[in-house]
């Protein structure tokens, strides 16, 4: 958390114009938190892995898109010779499955949508946790995330591959 609030008060700081980071810092490193983020492997399991954790409630809800066009088809098809009787039980049928489509399609929505946080949270974690362990080991005085910073003289000061790197070794 320390490290936190010093990233926060220098970028405010160097986004300012007032000081430079050496006049903060012995020694600065900048990372991509969002670069970092894309290039994991950990990120690009994640969508299978919630494809494969959704995968029945993504059936169900594409089985239900398809009986609501067969429906649909069939009425157009089939109104000419259809009774009225016919027309009102098939128009009804097309209504309960368009609400249970709602239903059914909103709770994968919701479902996925926290699943997704749950698992870009974690990952974000982990950089976090990578970047104060490297931080620690390499005696950065300060991290901040490049997206603060407006210019950058000493590329070796961008430290978001050595992160990828050891995050991506993390089961």
């Amino acid at each position: 958390m320390k490290l936190f609030k010093k990233s926060v008060a220098a970028a405010a700081i160097l986004t300012a114009g007032l000081v430079s980071p050496s006049a903060l810092a012995e020694k600065v490193g900048y990372v991509n938190i969002q670069a970092i983020f894309q290039s994991l492997p950990q990120t690009a399991a994640v969508e299978p892995a919630l494809r494969d954790e959704f995968k029945d409630q993504i059936q169900e809800v594409t089985r239900l898109e398809k009986d609501i066009k067969y429906y649909m088809e069939k009425q157009q098809r089939d109104a000419a010779t259809m009774s009225e009787a016919e027309k009102q039980e098939l128009q009804k049928k097309v209504q309960e499955l368009g609400k249970d489509y709602q239903t059914k399609a909103g709770e994968l929505k919701q479902g996925l949508d926290q699943r997704q946080v749950e698992e870009r949270n974690k990952i974000l974690a982990l950089i976090k946790q990578s970047i104060d362990s490297f931080a620690e080991k390499e005696k950065y005085d300060v991290i901040m995330n490049a997206g603060s910073v407006v210019y950058l003289k000493n590329t070796d000061q961008e430290i978001s591959n050595k992160i990828v790197e050891i995050v991506s070794k993390i089961k």
